[in-house]
């Protein structure tokens, strides 16, 4: 497969082509800079000793400390952490936060662990990473198949090293340990707030509109459950091990309590305590992605849709709330078809914008009702959703072109204001 980052790379040739940058910037985008992989030695539950491998990659620091999350996943590599880290440098440009881009990931499949084993190896990450990471340099918060628990190991330990008490060097920590009211479901609320914006834009009635949803994790749970309370008809869920359909409706928040019960996904209807199984179809996450409705949500891993399927897809709008689950190849095909992407690095914003709440409430010590943290989130997913929906259509590019082109902007303007060569050029 070709490298994930150099596809990521891709993206801003229709940026460059389209609005005018010194060189410095150009050659700033295509390097990050700092990559670090470690060895995290682990006293396993057996007493054997195993080694795992971690990497850390900040990719620019130009508009802030550097940010972005840790996974733990047995395909991370270094290529797809840096890629992560990039599209983390973008986002928060697009999102107007005081936060460059940065990435972790553990090769690891946590399944496979006790949960002392997981903190074991969360704590050993944190010792190996302590030198690069800190509240004014680089702060980490959860990813795929790390959670609040995780953080608040983590900040622990980094504490620990410290000496001192340090809550702002992590994000996405338990409320009790100073986490944010509203950052578990922050990503995919953020997400529904841009669907909602596009519907409105075009005329869309949720209750006329059917989802189906491929990863349903946290952020995909969550964005079921709010855009069914919106009246979203979600017929189709899927995780690692399958998908399930049924034309009559899911209801998430029963689907998840059965999940988390059983390890299973099944059509679960409760009506108070008394609970009943509904008639539902299962098949693979390959044929979700294919199916036809009307929103497609991609919320697991990268690369999802590539050249190989593009050409099957059959939804009108594609929602990522993933990173990169969608080539550059396959956008192309998508766009041939008329099929709108809402990009991930707009889409998926709501995460890292409540993680930039947490830690701003950290380093005040001030902190605010879980109304204020969803209200602010809001006005900052509009805000800026609606410069990159308007910037779309006056330049007849894509939405994911015109989000590139919003962020890519800011980064450049921080850029020039500490010199290019053409100010040192005279």
């Amino acid at each position: 497969m070709d490298s994930i980052f150099d596809d990521a790379q891709s993206r801003l040739t229709e940026v460059f082509s389209r609005i005018d940058l010194p060189d410095d910037v150009r050659e700033r985008l295509a390097h990050p800079k700092r990559s670090l992989t470690v060895s995290i030695p682990v006293r396993m539950d057996d007493g054997s000793l195993k080694v795992f491998t971690g990497h850390r990659v900040q990719f620019d620091d130009t508009r802030g400390p550097t940010k972005g999350g840790i996974r733990f996943h047995p395909d991370v590599t270094l290529d797809e952490v840096t890629s992560l880290s990039f599209w983390m440098t973008i986002k928060c440009a697009i999102m107007g936060l005081p936060f460059g881009g940065a990435k972790g990931g553990v090769v690891v499949n946590p399944k496979n662990l006790s949960l002392l084993e997981v903190e074991r190896l969360s704590r050993g990450y944190v010792r190996a990473i302590a030198d690069i990471i800190g509240p004014k340099r680089d702060i980490p918060a959860p990813d795929v198949y790390t959670n609040s628990t995780i953080m608040g190991w983590m900040a622990d330990e980094y504490s620990t090293i410290r000496r001192e008490q340090l809550p702002a060097v992590i994000t996405g920590k338990p409320v009790h340990l100073n986490g944010s009211l509203g950052r578990e479901s922050a990503t995919g609320r953020g997400a529904l707030h841009i669907l909602d914006q596009w519907a409105e834009l075009q005329g869309i009635n949720p209750k006329e509109t059917t989802v189906a949803i491929q990863g349903f994790g946290n952020a995909g749970y969550h964005f079921a459950r709010l855009a069914f309370q919106h009246g979203y008809k979600i017929v189709a869920v899927s995780d690692s091990k399958g998908a399930i359909y049924t034309e009559r409706g899911l209801h998430p928040d029963s689907v998840m309590e059965h999940k988390r019960q059983y390890q299973e996904l099944k059509a679960i209807y409760c009506d108070t305590s008394v609970c009943e199984t509904g008639d539902f179809t299962t098949f693979s996450n390959e044929e979700l992605v294919t199916m036809k409705v009307d929103v497609l949500v991609l919320a697991a891993l990268e690369n999802v849709i590539t050249i190989d399927n593009a050409d099957r897809i059959q939804a009108k709008t594609i929602l990522e709330i993933a990173n990169g689950p969608i080539t550059s190849q396959a956008d192309a095909i998508l766009n041939q078809h008329d099929i709108t992407v809402l990009p991930d690095v707009l889409a998926n914003a709501g995460g890292v914008t409540v993680s930039y709440f947490e830690w701003v409430q950290n380093r005040a010590g001030l902190y605010w009702e879980e109304e204020e943290v969803n209200e602010r989130l809001a006005k900052f997913m509009r805000r800026e959703a609606g410069h990159i929906f308007k910037r779309a259509e006056k330049e007849e590019t894509t939405l994911r072109t015109a989000a590139y082109l919003h962020g890519v902007e800011r980064i450049a303007g921080a850029i020039q204001e500490r010199g290019t060569r053409e100010y040192f050029t005279g």
